[in-house]
């Protein structure tokens, strides 16, 4: 004889506390896990969506980051007619000579941080085509103008369209938002190259260039073809390549997750399994008399592993929803996470959790309700039904 589905779901509501009990240690987890795996998540999604695999990015040789790097006008003349670079519609190389500076700005919260401004020329959003204009306009060159990337716009002061954005010796006033899908371009503040190369008194106006290649161009031959040149001591790669190594330090923290996943899973199997034990001591008279009415020992079993199964969906349910809503909540509140780069600069990280992070934690969750539910379930199955009602 078989116990109804209905019976294990029944019991759910029947002792309210004890399973809100149950469901609140499985949705601290939940949301715990899911807040920590969509941090690791967001980093990795900001940095890796970074790039074109199309373009190159140009240094000096030895440096490790744009940001180390500086090279000459004489070095742009020199290869920004190179065969294989793409051109645009106008017969203009698709190469963006750039310079980048890392000032401090002020967050919202207080304190202050290293932010990324990076000196551009308009050929700019054509050869990172990634990149769009979402609100406002692109500036005018030696207007004293700024585009602003929107996690900076929603995180530092005087950011917002229209403000006056005070960093080097200047004042630049914010006329664009910029957005880029999510990219670390999203960190930064973009304005005229000649402009900030001027107000930073710099010698050499560029810390490195970014091309396009064009289509059907080998591009491991370009790339040689610069690092080869006797004239400058430049090395090219990937842009992709570039900020797959920037992102390597989230690694790092998918560690740091992997263990605190784990010591959390502990924590709550423990948690969930005493209180279903305690629910078990609670119900041994029930136990007997379904014992009695004739119900198997592995029916009783399975009654028991489907209710703490269901119990730990609940859980998943609340934490899930905890976590989606925290996340948001703290990304407004804080106008994005910021996380400091080898560069030390600073990545604003839109907290976002994903269908994988919910996935991870409902696994967990899955755990919890069969290691939590089958030890007190095969005790409760194992009881006679003279002992249990002897019990009672």
């Amino acid at each position: 004889m078989a116990l109804p589905l209905s019976y294990s779901l029944r019991s759910l509501f029947a002792r309210r506390l004890r399973t809100s009990l149950t469901v609140g240690v499985i949705a601290l987890v939940v949301v715990a896990v899911s807040l920590i795996l969509s941090l690791a998540s967001s980093l990795r999604r900001t940095l890796v969506s970074s790039g074109d695999a199309r373009n190159l990015i140009v240094m000096r040789k030895g440096s490790d980051n744009d940001g180390s790097s500086q090279l000459t006008l004489q070095s742009l003349q020199d290869i920004r007619f190179f065969e294989g670079i793409a051109r645009s519609p106008e017969g203009e190389p698709l190469l963006s000579p750039e310079l980048v500076m890392q000032p401090f700005f002020i967050p919202r919260t207080g304190g202050r941080e290293n932010v990324l401004v990076r000196g551009v020329e308009l050929m700019a959003l054509a050869v990172h085509d990634d990149a769009k204009i979402a609100e406002g306009r692109m500036f005018v060159p030696s207007s004293g103008e700024a585009v602003v990337g929107r996690g900076v716009a929603g995180r530092y002061l005087g950011a917002q369209l229209g403000d006056q954005l005070a960093f080097g010796r200047n004042s630049w006033k914010v006329v664009g938002i910029l957005e880029s899908g999510g990219s670390s371009f999203e960190s930064e503040v973009w304005v005229d190259a000649r402009e900030l190369a001027n107000d930073a008194k710099r010698v050499m106006p560029y810390s490195g260039f970014r091309l396009r290649v064009a289509d059907g161009a080998d591009l491991e031959a370009l790339a040689r073809r610069i690092g080869d040149d006797p004239r400058h001591a430049l090395e090219a790669k990937r842009e992709t390549e570039y900020y797959a190594e920037q992102a390597e330090a989230s690694g790092q923290i998918y560690v740091l997750v992997v263990f605190v996943a784990l010591f959390a899973g502990l924590g709550a199997m423990l948690g969930a399994t005493n209180t279903l034990y305690a629910a078990v001591q609670a119900r041994v008279a029930e136990i007997g008399t379904l014992r009695a009415l004739g119900f198997s020992r592995a029916e009783i079993l399975r009654s028991f592993v489907v209710e703490s199964l269901a119990t730990a969906a609940l859980g998943f349910v609340v934490g899930g929803a905890l976590a989606i809503a925290l996340a948001a909540g703290v990304s407004a509140a804080l106008g994005g996470i910021s996380w400091q780069a080898e560069t030390f600069t600073t990545n604003v990280i839109q907290l976002r959790v994903g269908a994988w992070d919910l996935a991870v934690a409902a696994a967990l969750s899955i755990v919890i309700g069969l290691v939590g539910g089958f030890f007190p379930a095969r005790r409760a199955a194992n009881l006679r039904p003279i002992e249990a009602l002897r019990k009672a």
